[in-house]
């Protein structure tokens, strides 16, 4: 009987031994304010998933879609604070506390996939920065995920140069894109993703701007009737986690994370180009006219809105001029 229950004994300190040196009731509550079905949602349920399988189900991940708990510009607050774990907040939505993230809605900057994948890759000469000015917020970068091109909507007609700006109230999420709007003739409104399809159904604005692949998830083609393809400004979202709770965890942890994080990037980059293809197409089934602008629109939409370079150079202080000298060089 002795034997017996000392070789239960050792059978058991072995397990114990055995085990990962994590515990096995931790939960991270993601908040998000697209629907799940979007391709952010997605993306979070491929991390969920990495997270959970590689951890054995030691730590689960909770997300709450379409701004159940904060809305996008609650998130870095309620982040910070940690009142949760981790939320996806578009990029802009930290322009209050480092002025220089609006890099990236500096009209026309990054109008190619090369540029922007060079601008976001991981400790980058523009993204590096930017993660570590991040964490004086009280949050740390998980993951960047892509939205793709900015893109105006409208009803009647298309948005193709300044002129048919001229009088127009333009839903806008960041204050940037509302100096673009103001310097090409319009008038900018800041209304939130998840409150996009009540303000163009009421007529509370006249023009949308947002990515493409937000008018699938969010069915705006409901609501509006045209795109004009104009990619005046690279949307960016980033997934951040209260700096407080990730020192908490033990280096497994972290590290389980980490790696699930850095194939959901990859996921969501690659699967850009697609998702924004399949968005244009689900667009146009459902009605919608997709129109480009001339080479001459373009330029005239780039000449108008010089004077948002020279905001941004004023307010943007030595970030923001290390930030564009890297970006112009692109």
């Amino acid at each position: 009987m002795k034997s017996i229950m000392k070789l239960w004994l050792v059978s058991a300190i072995s397990l114990f031994i055995s085990l990962p040196a994590f515990s096995a009731d931790v939960t991270m509550r993601i908040s998000l304010q697209l629907p799940l079905k979007s391709h952010l949602g997605q993306n979070l349920l491929l991390f969920k998933e990495e997270v959970e399988s590689k951890s054995g189900g030691d730590i689960v991940v909770e997300i709450y879609d379409s701004a159940q708990l904060y809305k996008d510009k609650e998130v870095p607050a309620a982040v910070g604070s940690g009142s949760i774990e981790a939320g996806v907040a578009s990029l802009t939505r930290y322009v209050g506390d480092i002025p220089a993230v609006d890099i990236f809605y500096q009209p026309f900057l990054f109008d190619t996939e090369e540029k922007v994948r060079k601008a976001v890759s991981k400790g980058s000469a523009i993204r590096g920065p930017i993660d570590e000015a991040i964490k004086g917020t009280g949050s740390t970068v998980l993951w960047w995920q892509a939205y793709g091109g900015a893109i105006m909507l409208s009803n009647g007609a298309a948005i193709k140069n300044p002129d048919d700006m001229k009088g127009k109230k333009v839903r806008v999420f960041g204050k940037t894109l509302g100096q673009f709007v103001e310097a090409t003739g319009g008038a900018p409104t800041l209304i939130s993703g998840s409150e996009q399809y009540l303000a163009y159904q009421r007529g509370t604005v006249d023009v949308g701007m947002t990515g493409v692949s937000g008018v699938k998830s969010r069915k705006l083609y409901e609501v509006m009737d045209t795109i004009t393809v104009t990619n005046h400004a690279d949307i960016e979202f980033i997934v951040v986690t209260n700096t407080d709770w990730w020192n908490g965890l033990t280096d497994g942890q972290r590290s389980i994370i980490s790696n699930a994080a850095a194939v959901a990037e990859k996921s969501v980059r690659d699967k850009m180009a697609s998702i924004e293809a399949e968005a244009y197409e689900i667009a146009k089934s459902n009605g919608m006219n997709v129109v480009t602008p001339s080479a001459s629109d373009i330029a005239a939409f780039k000449a108008a809105s010089a004077s948002v370079y020279d905001d941004y150079k004023a307010k943007a202080g030595a970030l923001g001029a290390q930030l564009l000298e890297v970006a112009s060089g692109y």
